[in-house]
């Protein structure tokens, strides 16, 4: 029986020993994977600043870099001295003292989300993935027309770069709409993780997914889709 629980034991500590390990390890990927330059913004990106993270350590942490309109945009960035990895996950944004400013959590790969109490959401990610959704924001902008799977045209609406609130922009309808759409009547738009988001005045979503011909398709699906094309 004690030989048993001698084995026993060996064996706890060895699963012990490898969790820990893997832990570590998962830690030190997440740190070398962060080193480069991110931009941190408001969820919809209408401020943006780019934070170029080190793997260089110093007495508060390890070495970052705010470009000069960090603090104007984003004023609890002048807070920010350093950074650090906190557990297997958490990608800490600190102060001088080690205090977290904010703290990230990654939602997809390579963007991450955190949380400011009062002041909502924030994004960090790789700033070439968010130059390219940039992109994505611009050619979004115009005119548009939604059609049924058929071709059957119910209504048409243009997407601007007016924002109508912190995380959205303006959209108008045009007259003449399906009255599927223009009971809906949306007013402001946003991209969010792939997906064009339509809101309503009341709250309402319809969300849009990109499909293989460039086309945006109300999801979830339907045997007559609501289909969104470019004008």
């Amino acid at each position: 029986m004690k030989g048993g629980l001698r084995i026993a034991l060996s064996v706890l500590l060895a699963l012990m020993a490898w969790a820990y390990q893997a832990r570590a390890q998962d830690a030190s990927t997440l740190k070398k994977g962060m080193v480069g330059q991110w931009e941190l913004s408001t969820t919809e990106r209408s401020k943006t600043c780019v934070v170029t993270l080190k793997s260089d350590a110093t007495v508060q942490g390890l070495k970052l870099e705010l470009e000069p309109g960090c603090a104007a945009a984003l004023p609890f960035s002048k807070e920010i001295a350093a950074w650090s990895i906190k557990g297997l996950d958490i990608v800490r944004l600190q102060d001088g003292s080690g205090q977290p400013v904010i703290d990230f959590t990654e939602v997809e790969s390579g963007i991450f989300e955190g949380l400011r109490q009062g002041e909502g959401i924030y994004i960090l990610q790789n700033l070439a993935a968010a130059r390219s959704l940039a992109k994505s924001m611009d050619q979004m902008i115009g005119d548009w027309a939604m059609v049924r799977g058929n071709g059957r045209a119910v209504c048409g609406l243009t997407l601007t770069n007016t924002e109508a609130s912190q995380d959205n922009f303006q959209v108008f309808l045009k007259p003449k709409c399906d009255p599927a759409v223009s009971v809906f009547a949306p007013t402001q738009w946003r991209l969010e993780r792939g997906e064009l988001l339509l809101m309503s005045a009341s709250g309402e979503l319809w969300r849009f997914e990109a499909d293989d011909n460039a086309q945006w398709r109300l999801v979830p699906d339907t045997a007559d889709p609501l289909i969104m094309l470019r004008q």
